[in-house]
């Protein structure tokens, strides 16, 4: 090799070589979503994405700041784009953020895929300090599926106000006409729509519910619960709280909601594409199954919650046009089953992140756990859902869908037998 040559590359490798550490070092110390955001909202409650500055006018950020000044509570807001590696934390975003900010208020995350916005959000009281719910006050809310959702500042402001009378109870004002959809602007006092009464008869059936879980809670703390370890082979088990029916009963009907909300936002779409119709109808079908099995006959049944919260969590995702995404087989109130592990026999089953480590540290993740059938009425004793007998339950028998995508299917046809 030419002396000259090789004097040129060691002098141009001299000359990166002090870049190479730096470059590594800023790769490995780049925050996870939740810390950049908390990081930012030290210094500015309303925190945008520098890859959104460009695209979102100064007029929303304006209208949103103006909202948050007249906030009866602090509002932290985000906007940031919808990616895949934010995806399985969105739903948890608000609890990680408020984890970490540690302050009362409003946490509000909006997202945008293509020109759609959707957010997800979560109010904090001071300690000790009880007042009405976020949920209970967007289900009285008329106009809250008539809101814009191809801007972000409609939405977000929408859910400050509805926060702040949640909070105080003051009035939240009517929703501007620009804010609107345009086919509620020709006629805004038409009534409820078909969607409003549905969510009327739901969270009537959440107080019930809610009512009936209360007295089934003081009924197992005054029996007491067995927490006793099961576990398979070598694998061993933390002990956990259990959840009761009434703690997944409410993050189903919550999902319920969340999942009528974006069928009616996709029924509004003119001109539906054929695989848009696809998805409505799918949509339907697990949204009716979730439904049923929130019926009143099923409200002390683990099982069924369970089952209603994985079918409309799948039914939201259909109407939103995203792939549907089998739960975590040990426990469906986890996030989605985004990763395939080995079980017993070699069987591969799909698994949140959480359960996927548990299985990697050789330890059986703590699973769904629920009253083992027995004589005499005893239900002391908790076991793993799938310990059960599966022809007892279509829950059973599927994995919540994460064995066979059939779950609407099986509830329809062994209906009579659902736990």
């Amino acid at each position: 090799m030419p002396l000259p040559f090789l004097t040129a590359v060691l002098a141009a490798f001299a000359f990166l070589l002090p870049a190479l550490p730096a470059a590594a070092e800023g790769i490995a110390e780049t925050p996870e979503p939740p810390d950049r955001i908390a990081a930012a909202w030290r210094t500015d409650r309303l925190y945008v994405d520098e890859r959104l500055k460009a695209s979102v006018p100064a007029t929303e950020i304006a209208r949103i700041r103006a909202a948050m000044k007249t906030a009866a509570l602090p509002a932290y807001v985000a906007i940031v784009p919808k990616t895949p590696a934010l995806e399985p934390l969105l739903y948890d975003l608000p609890t990680l953020l408020h984890a970490r900010v540690g302050e009362p208020g409003l946490y509000l995350v909006a997202t945008v895929t293509s020109d759609y916005w959707s957010a997800v959000e979560e109010m904090y009281r001071p300690a000790g300090l009880r007042g009405r719910t976020l949920t209970s006050v967007q289900l009285e809310d008329k106009q809250r599926l008539d809101i814009l959702q191809d801007r972000p500042a409609p939405q977000i402001v929408r859910t400050i106000q509805q926060a702040s009378r949640a909070y105080d109870g003051r009035a939240i004002p009517p929703a501007p006409p620009g804010d609107l959809e345009p086919d509620r602007k020709e006629n805004p006092n038409r009534g409820p729509s078909l969607t409003d009464q549905q969510d009327r008869a739901a969270f009537v059936g959440i107080g019930i519910g809610a009512l009936a879980g209360l007295v089934l809670v003081l009924i197992l703390a005054l029996r007491g619960r067995d927490h006793a370890p099961t576990g398979s082979g070598k694998r061993r088990r933390a002990d956990r709280p259990v959840l009761e029916a009434p703690d997944v009963a409410a993050k189903a009907d919550a999902k319920i909601r969340r999942a009528q909300q974006a069928l009616a936002r996709l029924e509004r779409r003119r001109h539906k594409t054929a695989d848009q119709l696809d998805l409505r109808d799918d949509a339907h079908r697990r949204l009716d199954a979730a439904r049923a099995l929130r019926a009143a006959d099923h409200q002390d049944d683990v099982l069924a919650a369970g089952g209603a919260l994985v079918l409309a969590r799948q039914a939201e995702q259909a109407a939103a046009g995203k792939a549907v995404q089998p739960p975590c087989f040990f426990n469906p109130v986890h996030l989605p089953g985004t990763v395939s592990v080995n079980w017993s026999d070699d069987v591969e089953v799909p698994a949140c992140q959480l359960c996927a480590n548990a299985i990697r540290r050789e330890k059986t993740p703590d699973g769904l756990r629920v009253p083992k059938p027995g004589l005499f009425g005893n239900d002391r004793q908790r076991v793993p859902y799938w310990t059960l007998d599966p022809e007892d339950s279509p829950m059973v028998a599927t994995g919540f869908g994460a064995l066979s995508d059939d779950l609407p299917e099986q509830l329809a046809t062994r209906k009579d037998e659902v736990r």
